[in-house]
């Protein structure tokens, strides 16, 4: 039962808007700044509002970098970072979806233990196992490519076991009706599996794009050639070389473009994203 009291009604929102503005006021700092000269933003007075130069310095990072940051333009390192975001999250969607079908409707010696092997990899993150698969991406001479990017961070556990029990939630008359109608594995697979699951293949993309996305430790250490820097890696280095040659309004234009593409990929899919997170029977 909900209690429906103005005074709660007001507490609830002042809650919730102080939560906004402790979230937001970060990244209106990071816009102001990057509206501004550098002089101005190191003077020790934190402007509140934005300035005039915003053109100039968007049109800057997009169009050509910094060079004494050794940054490329922030167009090229927010494509590397897309394609690599999108591959990653198709790649793990598409392998968990077929491994999963492969455990919860074929019958194969070991399918458990093959599911359990698959399981336990949670406890193998990237940074546990970064230094032979750095040694393996080597030696195939994937450095500095789009497939040393993905390849190695293209399979996943979680998504595995989160198909593996949505399809366990199919009903089995359905999957023998489709049966008796003459569907073959494949065609039950993409005609019936596949719409049941889209809510929760949108909700799995939107988590693992932004997985994608942030990711900084493995780009930034197979990634020499400028053309491969991802977004998150190139404001890594850009940090580094503010502490000696402060351009903040540059960094900050370039952290605020990089927060664009999740955000966006967020809103369009926030429906079937809080669908796929809620939705528990089909």
């Amino acid at each position: 039962m909900v209690e429906n009291r103005p005074v709660l009604t007001f507490l609830a929102h002042l809650v919730l808007i102080f939560g906004v503005a402790l979230v937001a006021f970060p990244v209106w700092i990071a816009f102001v700044a990057s509206t501004h000269d550098p002089a101005r933003f190191m003077s020790g007075v934190i402007p509140m509002w934005p300035g005039d130069h915003a053109v100039a310095t968007y049109r800057t990072m997009l169009t050509a970098g910094i060079s004494t940051s050794g940054a490329p333009p922030v167009s090229l390192m927010l494509w590397n970072s897309l394609v690599m975001a999108v591959l990653i999250a198709v790649g793990k969607i598409v392998i968990s979806l077929t491994s999963a079908f492969a455990i919860v409707y074929f019958r194969f010696p070991f399918r458990q233990a093959a599911f359990w092997c698959i399981f336990i990899t949670l406890m193998l993150p990237v940074e546990v196992r970064i230094l032979p698969t750095f040694e393996v991406v080597a030696n195939l001479g994937m450095l500095n490519s789009y497939a040393g990017l993905t390849v190695p961070l293209i399979a996943s556990a979680t998504a595995t076991f989160l198909f593996r029990q949505v399809f366990l939630t199919i009903p089995d008359e359905l999957t023998e009706a489709a049966r008796i109608d003459g569907a073959g594995p494949l065609k039950f697979f993409r005609d019936i599996l596949i719409p049941l699951s889209r809510t929760n293949i949108a909700a799995l993309f939107v988590i693992l794009f932004i997985y994608g996305w942030n990711q900084y430790l493995w780009p930034l250490l197979i990634t020499t050639d400028d053309g491969y820097y991802t977004i998150v890696a190139g404001i890594k280095r850009m940090a580094e070389e503010a502490e000696s040659n402060p351009q903040w309004n540059f960094l900050m234009a370039t952290a605020v473009m990089a927060m664009l593409p999740p955000v966006l990929v967020v809103l369009l899919m926030q429906r079937l994203f809080v669908k796929g997170l809620v939705e528990t029977e089909k």
